[in-house]
């Protein structure tokens, strides 16, 4: 089945090229029109034949990565077929690279690299287009703690919450190998994060293994410019448009923005905001919204929007409760929530207002283990990801139509997910 952002690409496509420059690459044969870069053609042509580094592909193949235990499975993004069964022991965690083609997976004592085998590489007005079969890179970041993997500015920064080691490279190395890295090191171990801006400042956590609360922001040289202690419990982070970056409290929010850090107090005493989302479509980003600080574990309906600009909190009931892996971002800014009633909510951040509710699985409840099998959202481009580990299956949802376009049951039961586009990244 094919989803209405392929059919719109397809015939995007098609009107945006010159037919001449079409039938050149369909061919791999120079037509008149384009002989200005005919010998350029003709050897990508050459170099990425079947059998090369990758098959060429009609169009980008966009793919999805489940881990299970014992392995990872790969499917078509599209028609949600299975691509690959890589085996995997122990429990596994998934972060889009930021290539739109390799995969990070924290297991064991490294950041694994897995190349999804699907990618796109620009030629001229247009692109090309390969797949190949996913398989694990030689490419590994040791840590004996493996932790956040956050994405921004072309830059991928992986925590090491064993050792508080900060790696920061261009993901779009990770096709030639192991890339270059910049390193930081905070002064002391714990579960941190750190996102690298566009100026090549770094914004990071501080703290320890037994209480952080620290936000800190370092120049390109690593000298500090800025800190807030005012953050108690902080966890998380999204980054917004106009790169204001948002990392939660238990209190509320800490906003780096403007090159001023600003505290962002809850509407509750206790108002633990520790996972976002966030989106260069919106100033607002989503988190998730906990009041109660003596439940073993709370399962909220609220939700939380963070309006970077006013730097307000406004609270959403959405009736239902979610967990942490059920935070997304439409391809507008839309805040997507996934609910245990296995409806997919759509949330204009502005208003906070319930713009459509998309009925996907059956009504499911959250496990206790915070590593157990829960359904799941993860959005790529149009399209929302849902799985439900009760049925072993996986949606794909457009999330502007609401249609559930494909579905399929796997042989496994699902965990954790994630994906890439196979865009030129």
């Amino acid at each position: 089945m094919t989803s209405t952002r392929h059919r719109h690409l397809a015939l995007g496509i098609a009107l945006a090229l010159p037919a001449a420059v079409l039938a050149g690459c369909a061919t791999g044969e120079a037509s008149p029109a384009a002989s200005s870069d005919a010998s350029e053609h003709d050897h990508d042509h050459d170099e990425h034949e079947e059998g090369g580094h990758g098959t060429e592909a009609a169009t980008d193949t966009p793919r999805i990565a489940l881990t299970y235990d014992g392995g990872i499975v790969v499917l078509d993004g599209t028609s949600l077929e299975q691509v690959a069964d890589l085996p995997l022991d122990g429990f596994t965690r998934l972060n889009p690279a930021g290539d739109e083609r390799h995969v990070i997976v924290s297991a064991g004592d490294a950041f694994r690299v897995l190349d999804l085998g699907t990618w796109g590489e620009p030629h001229g007005n247009h692109s090309h287009f390969y797949t190949s079969d996913p398989a694990f890179t030689t490419t590994e970041f040791a840590a004996n703690h493996p932790g956040h993997v956050v994405r921004h500015a072309g830059r991928t920064v992986l925590f090491n919450d064993g050792s508080g080691l900060v790696e920061s490279f261009d993901p779009h190395d990770l096709a030639d190998g192991a890339p270059e890295t910049t390193t930081y090191t905070t002064p002391s171990p714990h579960h941190g994060v750190a996102v690298e801006l566009e100026n090549g400042d770094l914004l990071v956590t501080d703290g320890t293994e037994d209480s952080r609360s620290s936000v800190v922001v370092l120049d390109s040289a690593r000298h500090e410019i800025a800190r807030t202690d005012a953050c108690p419990g902080v966890h998380g982070e999204a980054v917004a448009a106009d790169e204001a970056v948002v990392v939660g409290c238990e209190d509320g929010v800490v906003v780096y923005a403007g090159g001023e850090l600003t505290k962002v107090a809850s509407p509750d005493a206790y108002g633990r905001i520790g996972n976002q989302a966030g989106s260069d479509e919106s100033p607002v980003v989503l988190g998730d919204y906990k009041s109660d600080p003596d439940a073993e574990l709370e399962r909220p309906t609220r939700i939380s929007l963070v309006d970077t600009a006013s730097k307000q909190i406004t609270l959403v009931d959405t009736g239902a409760s979610y967990t942490f892996r059920s935070l997304g971002r439409g391809p507008h800014g839309e805040a997507l929530v996934l609910g245990t009633d296995g409806s997919l909510r759509v949330i204009d951040p502005a208003s906070g207002a319930i713009t459509s509710t998309i009925a996907v699985i059956d009504a499911w409840t959250e496990p206790d283990d915070w590593q157990a099998p829960r359904p799941t959202l993860f959005v790529l481009d149009h399209t929302a990801y849902v799985t439900d580990p009760a049925t072993k299956a996986v949606h794909a949802v457009d999330i502007e139509s609401g249609e559930v376009y494909a579905s399929t049951t796997l042989d496994v039961v699902p965990n954790e997910l994630t994906g890439v586009s196979g865009l030129p990244g």
